[in-house]
């Protein structure tokens, strides 16, 4: 049986390093008979979070009527979410933490609606080379991933990438692209 996957980019740049590991992973998980949507944060019109705990109350999972509204469909119906982006001050880019941050809404006091996801990967990539300017992404990815219950795929840490095209030399579209075939039923 396949899996719908959503794949979750935060790169403003199209066709940059992280947009590529992230088609990279799609043609793994495509060719494995998986079905593969991917929602490209930076070019989505988006909120963030206003803490006005008014979630469902207009019959959508959030009262801002943004590209959210397209995006909690995907998150409901989804089995993974992959998330595949660059590294911004040590953590997400803001298109991308808006997307997470308004998961809330299925995670406020009283929700009836559980997401399906029960897998994640988190794919990421930076100009850095040191090992541990990933450290905060990670943790924040890993503690998110505990606080809801989600399966933890895999995690790519792809340094020394900065200029557009410089992960073409690496391995990291070969990791992504089997990370992509290797997710199962």
């Amino acid at each position: 049986m396949s899996k719908n996957i959503l794949v979750l980019t935060g790169s403003p740049r199209r066709g940059g390093n992280s947009d590529l590991m992230a088609n990279a992973f799609i043609k793994g998980a495509e060719a494995a008979g998986h079905n593969v949507t991917k929602f490209e944060a930076a070019f989505k019109k988006l909120s963030g979070c206003r803490a006005c705990d008014t979630c469902w109350s207009k019959g959508t999972a959030c009262s801002i009527q943004d590209d959210f509204t397209k995006l909690a469909e995907l998150y409901e119906t989804s089995d993974v979410l992959v998330i595949s982006t660059p590294l911004y001050w040590y953590s997400f880019p803001a298109q991308l933490k808006m997307c997470l941050d308004r998961m809330y809404a299925y995670y406020m006091p009283d929700c009836k609606r559980p997401l399906k996801i029960k897998e994640c990967a988190l794919m990421v990539c930076a100009g850095t080379e040191a090992a541990k300017d990933f450290d905060g992404i990670i943790k924040s990815y890993q503690a998110c991933a505990e606080f809801i219950g989600w399966k933890d795929l895999g995690i790519i840490k792809v340094p020394n990438v900065n200029a557009k095209g410089d992960i073409l030399n690496t391995d990291a579209l070969t990791r992504a692209e089997a990370l992509g075939s290797g997710i199962t039923d």
